[in-house]
């Protein structure tokens, strides 16, 4: 790989922040195809591709939206005003992508190596949006945890719901990403008695 090529890997993942606020336009079929290929490619012991996506696009966001407001309900929440507003959280970006990790049992694969596989491919997805010219944002909560959600999306109880990714342009620019002090969070191993 070329400095050059390699300077513009290190750009796109250094300028990758979550967005809040997403319009259109959204990725087209061709843009979301090349995001998912990446995702895909993520690291998966034995490959068991327990990673699936689940879009929710255009006028699928109301009825998306109305599932949403039926989970909190069913999760206990009772004031109407709440139940209202997460009723129009799909509409805070023109595409939603829910990111599903399908466990399969194996004897050499853990649970948590799949559930850190699909992390892997949603961090992959997010920068192939970033490096389309896309904004995201990775949300999770109660909801994803629910049953009564699994159910209604065709899931299996012991599914695995890692979050909803919101998709589209950012409504407005937002300062760029401080330089991260790497040496708060690295540290190098050294044998005793050296």
């Amino acid at each position: 790989m070329s400095d050059l090529n390699l300077q513009a890997v290190h750009e796109n993942i250094h300028q990758r922040q979550s967005i809040g606020h997403l319009l259109e336009p959204a990725p087209n079929s061709e843009q979301l195809e090349i995001a998912f290929q990446a995702a895909l490619t993520a690291p998966d012991h034995h490959r068991l591709k327990p990673t699936h996506f689940i879009v929710v696009a255009g006028e699928e966001r109301e009825a998306f939206g109305k599932l949403l407001a039926e989970v909190v309900t069913d999760l206990g929440e009772m004031e109407e005003a709440q139940v209202e507003r997460v009723k129009h959280h799909p509409f805070r970006a023109p595409i939603l992508i829910l990111a599903v990790t399908k466990f399969v049992d194996h004897p050499k694969v853990p649970y948590f190596e799949q559930t850190l596989s699909t992390g892997a491919a949603i961090q992959n997805f997010l920068l192939s949006m970033q490096a389309q010219g896309f904004s995201t944002m990775w949300r999770s909560g109660a909801v994803v945890e629910s049953i009564f959600f699994k159910k209604a999306l065709g899931l299996n109880e012991h599914d695995l719901i890692s979050g909803i990714i919101y998709v589209g342009t950012a409504a407005k620019a937002i300062a760029p990403r401080g330089e991260i002090e790497s040496q708060n969070y690295v540290s190098f191993w050294h044998k005793k008695g050296k």
